[in-house]
């Protein structure tokens, strides 16, 4: 429980409402995190983001007047803690074959009956450190329950507090569950469910997930949606900055070809180095983390794409908008595997649109192929084939450089316009207001 030294506790002693947002990962950062966080900090509150914890993370940093604190994993649960990067494990006793089948056996029954097993650990350590907050913003189903234990202690201890339910992801029908069995991914959906039904309010990050959640949870009230939408950027006055190719090395005359966000299977990134080779005088430079970074690493050293696939370490989401205004082309070409991938807004996709990137999107994503359509933000390849992947990179880069610089000023004249955070930020401030009014 907090001291007296502890933030939570002097803002409580001195009458300021205290928030904690919960977040499944290690926030290195998170960008929806920072955001709701500053919405908030807006509305007199002190902000918490109640991470998990990653080797040679820091335990506590500050994001302006947002604390960031990262939380060990303890409990029974521990072993089972999640690693976002490089781990060295110590070698281990190869065991009979018996022995293994049981392992096996038994780690797939704790993945599937107790998931998400992977923050259990999480949780264990947040029911006993975290310090009471009014109000518990549970950043999709990972955090969830540790959101609702602690309301449940706070009216235990005869304090008021609120939870709201972000639905970040159609977590049941997403890429997460697809080796779960489907007997034990209904159990999970119907537990889910329940969790969604307890929460005083939710939100979602577009009007495709709040339908479904309405669809599929019987909700009483929409959740409310709050787009990812990034911070509005000023129209740029001179040369745009050229941070990709002064941190490559690579020549002016290189295309360069973006990814950031997380490295890992499942978003495309085996298809678009393909379909880089395929397109003259261009570059796949990714900006990431994760599982994949050390791959992605191995794929620069290949000599297959020696020069022409570089691997960086992602930047902090406000440095990113320069680094994207310094590419040619974003590539958000992953593929349509799961429902919750097909209808999702990719951070990388306004993002994009705030650098005023043309894109490249994978095909049947129909929630972002709509936007980019109407808004004309670039192109959607015909199918995963890098052959036609390359098509569409082709079809941005063949352009003249006039008509480039005008249609990338008319997207970022759309970002300010129509997809800034401040619209979101609205949204999401009436809904705190009505869950704690006269905060």
């Amino acid at each position: 429980m907090p001291n007296a030294d502890d933030p939570g506790s002097s803002a409580l002693a001195a009458g300021r409402p205290r928030a904690a947002i919960l977040v499944g990962n290690p926030a290195n950062p998170y960008s929806r995190a920072i955001r709701l966080g500053r919405a908030l900090v807006d509305l007199g509150y002190d902000v918490e983001v109640a991470a998990t914890h990653e080797l040679g993370s820091a335990l506590e940093q500050r994001e302006g007047d947002i604390v960031l604190r990262r939380y060990p994993a303890s409990g029974p649960f521990k072993r089972y803690a999640a690693t976002y990067g490089k781990v060295e494990r110590p070698p281990q006793r190869r065991l009979p074959l018996p022995f293994r089948v049981l392992r096996t056996l038994r780690n797939r029954f704790i993945m599937w009956w107790f998931y998400p097993s992977i923050v259990r650990g999480w949780w264990h350590t947040l029911a006993r450190e975290l310090p009471p907050a009014q109000l518990y913003h549970a950043c999709g189903t990972l955090p969830i329950a540790a959101a609702l234990a602690a309301r449940e202690r706070d009216r235990r201890a005869g304090r008021s507090s609120v939870v709201i339910f972000d639905v970040i992801d159609i977590t049941m029908e997403s890429n997460n569950v697809l080796k779960i069995p489907k007997p034990v991914l209904w159990w999970l959906a119907r537990r889910e469910r329940r969790w969604a039904r307890a929460a005083d309010g939710l939100t979602a990050v577009n009007d495709a997930f709040a339908d479904w959640a309405m669809a599929h949870w019987d909700l009483p009230v929409r959740p409310t949606v709050v787009p990812n939408y990034p911070e509005p950027e000023p129209e740029p006055v001179g040369p745009l900055p050229d941070l990709v190719r002064q941190a490559t090395g690579l020549p002016a005359s290189t295309r360069i070809l973006l990814f950031w966000g997380r490295l890992g299977p499942y978003v495309g990134l085996d298809q678009a180095a393909e379909a880089m080779l395929r397109v003259p005088d261009a570059a796949l430079v990714l900006l990431g983390f994760g599982r994949g970074f050390e791959a992605s690493l191995a794929r620069d050293a290949d000599p297959r794409y020696a020069g022409r696939h570089v691997t960086l370490p992602a930047v902090h989401p406000d440095e990113l908008p320069a680094w994207v205004a310094s590419a040619d082309v974003a590539m958000n070409s992953l593929p349509p595997i799961s429902f919750s991938q097909r209808y999702t807004f990719l951070n990388k996709f306004f993002e994009a649109m705030t650098g005023g990137l043309p894109m490249v999107l994978g095909p049947d994503l129909p929630t972002m192929a709509a936007v980019l359509v109407k808004e004309d933000l670039g192109r959607v390849a015909a199918s995963m084939d890098p052959a036609d992947i390359a098509a569409a990179v082709s079809d941005i880069l063949e352009r003249s450089p006039q008509e480039r610089d005008a249609w990338r000023a008319r997207i970022r004249a759309t970002a300010r316009e129509r997809y800034a955070w401040p619209i979101a930020a609205q949204a999401y401030q009436a809904l705190v207001r009505r869950l704690r009014p006269g905060a």
